[in-house]
């Protein structure tokens, strides 16, 4: 039996057709930005002009990786052709941003290592970033600040969760009966 407490709840964890609505549109005036890179690009182009944001995927998924960081891992987490990282990270290679070391493991193996000037573009780029960042933040109360950082970073885990749930081939809207 439910209790008017439990359908309360319920109605208050729908959402509203207009708010998700005006959170669809959003999201898509956001797809585009992104899609652009704008960020990236600004802070690409205030740093290290003639780098490409696909250099900066680069120095960006060596960090992620756990593990080596090879340039089959790094095609991989970037899901681009084999081919097209090595001439990204060859390029990387010879501009001193990255470096090559062997594998402890497999000495026949290359290891991709940021530079120190690897290091220093990273840090600079994403100083950038957090600054075009605060730059769009500025003026917003600190409490609206917080609750948007708290609660966008809830919004994009769930759509983490139905990725990784799609990733297991099965429809990320269905639940199982353990859930």
């Amino acid at each position: 039996m439910t209790t008017q407490n439990d359908q309360r709840q319920d109605i208050a964890a729908s959402p509203s057709p207009e708010d998700v609505a005006r959170i669809g549109e959003t999201l898509a005036r956001m797809r585009l930005l992104i899609g652009r890179r704008i960020i990236g690009r600004t802070a690409i182009a205030r740093i290290v002009p003639g780098l490409e944001i696909s250099h900066l995927d680069v120095l960006d998924v060596i960090r992620r990786i756990e593990g080596e960081a090879t340039v089959g891992a790094i095609a991989e987490a970037m899901r681009i052709d084999p081919s097209r990282g090595s001439r990204l990270v060859a390029d990387l290679v010879a501009r001193g941003i990255l470096r090559r070391d062997a594998s402890q493991a497999d000495g026949r193996r290359s290891l991709l290592v940021a530079t120190e000037l690897g290091e220093s573009l990273f840090a600079e780029i994403r100083s950038v970033k957090r600054s075009l960042l605060a730059h769009v933040l500025k003026g917003w109360p600190d409490d609206e600040i917080n609750a948007f950082s708290v609660l966008f970073e809830k919004f994009v885990s769930g759509f983490e969760v139905i990725y990784m749930a799609a990733e297991r081939v099965r429809d990320p809207t269905e639940t199982t009966s353990a859930e």
